[in-house]
């Protein structure tokens, strides 16, 4: 009975330690969102920017069709800018709540997979907002013109482009993880290069169906998504080479380094 209640012991002691970090967690997110929901016009005119500069000089305009869509356009932009400025924080505190139970190797091996996050998530958003969104926007405005005797123009709803901006964003700072999700996997012994080599005709039609899903159906979207994808595969390919001969010497060293101790 005394082995069964010290065992409830660490478990309720790291049950309380992980209700503390989710609500720094909240808390985070709360007071992010209520900044960014207070600069939400500076953040929304971020945002419209590649569309502004796609109609061009005087051109353009955006709409709203109901009442309340322009006030939860404003909750949407603070929501979403506060899952990216809190995310550094809630990382954090993933990291402070599973190191403890880490060797100091597995620490090691894990930290880079962390800081990398973060980085290629940023990447993946800046090739969306600097050049995928652009050249997808002045694309999709060449359609304006006159059909049938009538003017045909562009008028997107502000919920509709925040929602277009969004999935842009989202869908290729996620696509950019796939190198610590298959680094991670290698490291695991779930994966080897190898089968990553013997996987590559799979991946480019794998890369080619998550562009077909993840941007909106045209073609120049799905290939500026789908390209990056086949490249950051080769680099990962790569990459694991590097940390396969590093690993291979460091077990070479080993049992020199076991003889040297054992050695009078």
């Amino acid at each position: 009975m005394k082995d069964i209640d010290d065992s409830k012991a660490p478990l309720l002691d790291h049950l309380i330690e992980l209700r503390g970090r989710l609500l720094k967690c909240v808390w985070a997110l709360f007071i992010t969102g209520a900044i960014c929901f207070y600069f939400s016009d500076h953040l929304f005119a971020f945002l419209v920017h590649p569309l502004k500069e796609a109609f061009g000089d005087g051109g353009g305009r955006l709409v709203y069709t109901k009442l309340y869509e322009a006030f939860f356009v404003q909750v949407k932009v603070a929501i979403f800018g506060a899952f990216c400025l809190s995310f550094p924080i809630i990382a954090n505190q993933l990291w402070a709540f599973v190191a403890p139970g880490l060797y100091a190797k597995e620490k090691k091996a894990l930290l880079p997979f962390l800081i990398m996050t973060p980085v290629l998530f940023l990447m993946g958003a800046s090739l969306a907002y600097y050049v995928v969104m652009p050249t997808a926007f002045h694309f999709f405005l060449q359609f304006q013109g006159s059909s049938g005797g009538l003017a045909v123009e562009a008028l997107p709803s502000t919920d509709a482009y925040l929602t277009l901006v969004m999935q842009f964003i989202l869908a290729f700072g996620i696509s950019f993880l796939m190198p610590v999700l298959l680094m991670l996997l290698n490291r695991a012994g779930f994966v080897s290069r190898a089968q990553l080599i013997a996987l590559r005709r799979y991946m480019i039609v794998a890369a080619f169906v998550a562009a077909a899903v993840l941007t909106p159906p045209d073609v120049v979207s799905q290939l500026m998504l789908a390209i990056p994808l086949l490249l950051l595969y080769e680099i990962t390919i790569i990459a694991i080479w590097f940390t396969d001969r590093k690993q291979a010497a460091e077990a070479a060293e080993q049992p020199d380094q076991s003889v040297e101790k054992g050695s009078p």
